[in-house]
C-alpha cells in the first residue's frame, strides 16, 4: 500500500466505509423486521386470541346456565342465553381458527376444545332440551345431570388448556419483542461504534497521508519563500504529494539558477551604470567646455574678422571680403549650434522645477516672445482652452515656441495661421499644433525628430536641425510622446501627449529625497491613440529614454 497513489488509498478507505455502513444497515434492517414481526404476533395475533378465548369460555358458561334453567323450569325464556351463547360460540370459534392458523400446538388444542364442545352439545345439551320441549320438565327423556356435568367439565378443561397455551405463546411473543428490541439496540450501538472507529481510522489516514505531508511541504515552501533558498524541500507521503514536493524542489533549483543569472545581470548593469555615470560626468564637463572654452575662441574669431572687415575693408578685394563674411557667418552658426546643443543636453536632468503649469499662460508668454515674427509675417496664432499639467514651465514654453516658430518659418504663400488645442484622453491630454504652411511628407515623419536631420538646405531655411529633436526630448521627459499627424491634407499638424499626473522619477529626485542613486527601469505610463511608450532607463543624473519612434502616427 506504500506505493499506492492518494486516490487509490482514499478509494480503498471509502470502499471499506461503504461495506461497514451496508453491513450495519443490514443488521439494523433485520433487527427492525424481527421487532416488527414480534410486535405483530404479540399485539395482532396472540393478544386478540386471549380475549376471544375468554369470551368463548364466557359464552359456554352462559349456554350451560341457560340450559339448566330451562331444564328445571321449562320456561323458553331461559333458552335465550343458551341460543345467544351458541351464536357467539360459532362466531368466536371461527375467529380463533383464523387467529391460530400456522401454529400447530394452538390448532391442536383449539380442535380438542371444539370436540369437547361438540360432545357436550351432542351427548347432553341438545337431547335434554329436545326432551323438555316434548314432554316438559318431567319428561323421561331428560338425561342424567351427572353426564352433563362430566361433559361440561371436559369443555372447561379443554378451554383452560387452550387459554394457558395462548397465554404461554403471548409471553413467548413478548419475550421475542424484548429480544428483538435488545438486538436492535445492540446493532445500533455496534454500528455506531464501528462507524466511530472507522471515522477515526479515516481521520488518522488523512492525517498521515494528506495533511501531515502537505504541512511538511508547506513548511519547506514557506522557508524557501522567506529567502532561505538553500533549504531543501523534502519528499514525503503518498506518490502524489511526493511528486508535488519534487516539482517544488525543481522550481526551487530553477529559481536559484535564475536568481544567480539575475545577480550576474545586476552586477553587469551596475557596472554599465557606473560607466554611464562616468560618461555623464564627462558629458557635463564637455558641456561646460562647450559653453565657456569653445565659445570664447569663436567670439574672438568673429570679433577680429569683423575688425578686419571694418579696418582693412577698403584694402580687400571682393573675394577677401567674401572670405571674412564666410568666417563670421560660420562662427555665428557654430555659436548657435553650441547653444542649441547645450539646451538639448539640459533637458531631463531633474524634475525639481515641476509644478502645475497653466498652458494658457505659457501660450500667452510665447506669443508675446514671437510678436515680432508674427508682425513681420502677418501671421496669427490662436489657442482654445488649454489644460493645466505637471511639468517644467520653461521647457513647456520652449516646446510651444519651437513648434509655433517652425510654423511661422515654414510658411507658404498665405499668411501663417497657427492653432493650438487640447483633447481630453482619460489619463492624459492630447495637444496639437496645426498650421497652413508648406507641410511635411509622411515618409519624413520619423526623420524630422532626429537631431541634425534637415529637410531643406540652409540657404533656403536657416536653422541647426535640433528644434524638433528638442521638442521630442521635452515631451518624452514629461512622460508623453509626439508625432506628425499624417492624416491632414494641407499644412502641418503635430500632436503630443502630456500626462495628467507626474510620470517621470529621476535618480536626481531620489537623491534629493535621501534615497541612494541607482539604475531605475520602469514603464512610462501612456494611453490614448498614440503609440505605446516603451520603458525608460535612467542612470546617473541624466535620462536615457527609449520611447517609440517619434514619427509614429496616431
Amino acid at each position: 500500500m506504500r506505493g499506492w497513489r492518494l486516490r487509490r488509498r482514499l478509494a480503498a478507505v471509502y470502499i471499506a466505509l461503504s461495506m461497514v455502513l451496508l453491513l450495519a444497515a443490514g443488521i439494523v434492517a433485520w433487527s427492525l423486521v424481527r421487532l416488527d414481526d414480534a410486535i405483530h404476533v404479540r399485539s395482532d395475533v396472540l393478544a386478540p386470541a386471549q380475549t376471544v378465548t375468554v369470551r368463548l369460555t364466557s359464552s359456554l358458561v352462559d349456554q350451560e346456565t341457560g340450559m339448566r334453567g330451562y331444564l328445571l323450569q321449562g320456561d323458553p325464556a331461559f333458552l335465550t342465553p343458551y341460543e345467544t351463547g351458541r351464536q357467539s360460540e360459532v362466531r368466536l370459534s371461527s375467529v380463533l381458527v383464523g387467529g391460530v392458523a400456522g401454529r400447530p400446538e394452538l390448532e391442536r388444542l383449539l380442535g380438542v376444545l371444539q370436540a369437547r364442545i361438540a360432545d357436550w352439545h351432542r351427548d347432553y345439551a341438545d337431547p335434554s332440551i329436545a326432551a323438555v320441549r316434548r314432554g316438559g320438565t318431567d319428561s323421561p327423556g331428560i338425561l342424567d345431570p351427572v353426564l352433563g356435568k362430566t361433559r361440561f367439565d371436559a369443555v372447561r378443561a379443554a378451554a383452560a388448556d387452550f387459554d394457558d397455551a395462548v397465554r404461554i405463546a403471548a409471553l413467548a411473543a413478548r419475550d421475542d419483542v424484548t429480544s428483538a428490541l435488545r438486538t436492535l439496540v445492540i446493532s445500533l450501538v455496534v454500528a455506531a461504534l464501528a462507524l466511530i472507529v472507522l471515522l477515526a481510522l479515516i481521520f488518522r489516514a488523512l492525517r498521515v497521508w494528506v495533511t501531515r505531508p502537505l504541512e511538511a511541504v508547506g513548511t519547506d515552501v514557506r522557508e524557501v519563500a522567506a529567502g532561505h533558498l538553500e533549504h531543501e524541500v523534502e519528499s514525503v507521503g503518498p506518490p502524489d504529494i511526493v511528486t508535488l514536493a519534487r516539482d517544488v524542489e525543481s522550481m526551487r533549483l530553477q529559481l536559484i539558477g535564475e536568481l544567480e543569472a539575475a545577480r550576474r545581470a545586476r552586477l553587469s548593469t551596475e557596472a554599465q551604470a557606473e560607466i554611464l555615470r562616468r560618461s555623464n560626468r564627462d558629458l557635463e564637463q564637455f558641456a561646460y567646455v562647450a559653453s565657456h572654452d569653445l565659445q570664447e575662441p569663436l567670439r574672438k574669431v568673429a570679433s577680429f574678422c569683423q575688425l578686419l572687415s571694418r579696418r582693412y575693408g577698403d584694402q580687400l578685394d571682393e573675394r577677401g571680403t567674401q572670405y571674412i563674411h564666410f568666417a563670421v557667418d560660420g562662427a555665428k552658426r557654430m555659436q548657435q549650434l553650441i547653444n542649441d546643443l547645450l539646451a538639448f543636453s539640459r533637458v531631463g536632468r531633474t524634475t525639481d522645477s515641476f509644478v502645475n503649469v497653466r498652458l494658457n499662460e505659457v501660450f500667452e508668454g510665447v506669443r508675446g516672445t514671437l510678436s515680432l515674427a508674427l508682425e513681420s509675417s502677418g501671421g496669427e496664432v490662436t489657442a482654445s482652452d488649454l489644460p493645466t499639467v505637471p511639468g517644467d514651465p520653461v521647457l513647456l514654453a520652449q516646446l510651444l515656441q519651437n513648434l509655433i516658430g517652425n510654423a511661422l518659418k515654414f510658411r507658404g504663400d498665405e499668411a501663417p495661421r497657427v492653432r493650438i488645442g487640447a483633447i481630453d484622453r482619460d489619463v492624459e491630454w492630447e495637444l496639437f499644433c496645426a498650421d497652413n504652411g508648406i507641410g511635411i511628407e509622411p515618409e519624413y515623419a520619423e526623420k524630422i525628430f532626429v537631431i541634425f536631420q534637415r529637410l531643406h538646405a540652409r540657404d533656403v531655411y536657416e536653422g541647426t536641425g535640433i528644434g524638433l529633436a528638442l521638442c521630442c526630448k521635452i515631451v518624452e521627459f514629461h512622460g508623453g510622446r509626439i508625432w506628425l499627424d499624417g492624416t491632414v491634407e494641407s499644412g502641418t499638424t503635430f500632436r503630443w501627449t502630456l500626462p495628467k499626473r507626474p510620470a517621470v522619477v529621476l535618480p536626481a529626485d531620489l537623491e534629493a529625497d535621501g534615497a541612494p542613486p541607482a539604475s531605475v527601469t520602469g514603464p512610462v505610463p501612456s494611453s490614448g491613440p498614440g503609440p505605446v511608450t516603451g520603458p525608460a532607463v535612467v542612470a546617473g543624473p541624466v535620462v536615457a529614454a527609449v520611447p517609440p519612434k517619434s514619427g509614429d502616427r496616431s
